[in-house]
């Protein structure tokens, strides 16, 4: 466990001392907060929803930071390829397994922050959680959609050798898997073939899970929703660790 904490610390260290990706990785979640949350929350009215349509999207939003963080997480894995620290630490007489865990739980932590940092700044637009039992609920699925993705991303990052196609690659993934999670509209007025798409996709338990956490409202039992992406969680650490055991440095 020293390895997964020294790998883990490593990965916390260069989050904080670079202000930049802090504030640049918040530039998207808070322009479509802001944009979509106020542009749309005096035309768009959803039934049983008390905090509008703003209310609707910032557990959509929180996931999307929580996502995006943690999957561009595993371009640190070609960086470490391209300047030679990974193959040192795999030279290490310390198991793969510990290494890309290390890596997973530092990926997911920041994420988490990233999740925090927005979910702090819809408090002053008008969020209202519920209960801090319900923070707790919605923390708990920030968790699960950072560790399932990271590792997703190491997964992906393990395969390549170039950091521009990994970006592409991830851009093509991400930004269907996030716009068909119900992020952004409800799920429940789909059409059903594009239901079911969206009943596909891990990413919408999660958001559904904070959404329950936050406004005390969902759209899929939230205890199905962690089910499933406890289950999802699972399988892309169990596949990102055997991808990682393959990689050649």
């Amino acid at each position: 466990m020293d390895i997964v904490y020294t790998i883990w610390l490593r990965n916390m260290k260069r989050y904080l001392r670079s202000k930049s990706r802090i504030v640049g990785s918040l530039g998207m979640p808070v322009f479509f907060l802001l944009v979509l949350g106020f542009g749309l929350n005096s035309v768009v009215s959803l039934p049983g929803m008390g905090q509008g349509y703003i209310g609707f999207i910032i557990p959509g939003i929180i996931s999307m930071s929580v996502l995006f963080t943690s999957v561009f997480s595993g371009i640190q894995i070609i960086w470490d390829k391209q300047f030679g620290f990974l193959k040192e630490t795999l030279v290490a007489p310390v198991s793969r397994l510990e290494i890309m865990l290390g890596q997973t739980f530092g990926g997911a932590t920041t994420s988490v922050i990233q999740g925090i940092i927005i979910l702090v700044l819809s408090l002053f637009i008008g969020l209202n959680i519920t209960s801090i039992a319900g923070f707790l609920v919605a923390f708990v699925f920030m968790l699960l959609i950072g560790l399932s993705f990271t590792a997703f991303g190491i997964a992906i990052a393990s395969k390549m050798e170039d950091m521009h196609g990994f970006q592409l690659i991830m851009n093509f993934v991400i930004f269907p898997i996030f716009g068909l999670s119900g992020a952004l509209f409800p799920i429940d007025g789909l059409p059903s073939w594009l239901k079911s798409l969206t009943m596909l996709d891990p990413l919408t338990y999660g958001v559904e899970g904070i959404r329950y956490g936050l406004l005390g409202t969902s759209q899929i039992n939230p205890f199905f929703s962690f089910v499933v992406l406890t289950g999802f969680t699972v399988f892309m650490v169990v596949l990102g660790a055997y991808l990682f055991r393959k990689i050649n440095v």
